[in-house]
């Protein structure tokens, strides 16, 4: 089960920082990743972690302002999202993957907005 938080309502250039807990005793052996919704768009990847946390992988559109970390000690991920635009508004959720496999868990999604 994961379960997001830390989404809400911030200007233009402005910082969140989203977390995503885990249940679960094998936390680490999962792939993490962070993907969101638009309004009237399908959803899209923004960035994973291996579950060491040493390999991190991002979409263009957020590379170099967003930055996912993972504490496996408490099983949380977080999206560390900086220099937010308007277009970064949407739904975020938080995902899990077993090694060479689809994302297959989910989170229950977090709302960012941001206002110009």
């Amino acid at each position: 089960q994961l379960q997001a938080s830390g989404g809400g309502l911030v200007q233009a250039g402005g910082s969140l920082r989203l977390s995503c807990a885990a249940s679960g005793r094998t936390f680490s052996s999962y792939f993490m990743g962070w993907f969101r919704q638009a309004p009237g768009k399908e959803r899209e990847f923004v960035a994973t972690i291996s579950g060491g946390g040493g390999g991190t992988y991002y979409a263009d559109s957020v590379k170099g302002r967003f930055t996912i970390s993972r504490d496996n000690a408490e099983n949380t991920v977080y999206l560390q999202l900086n220099s937010l635009k308007p277009e970064d508004t949407a739904v975020y959720y938080c995902a899990a993957r077993p090694s060479g496999r689809a994302f297959e868990y989910w989170g229950q999604g977090t709302q960012v907005t941001v206002s110009s």
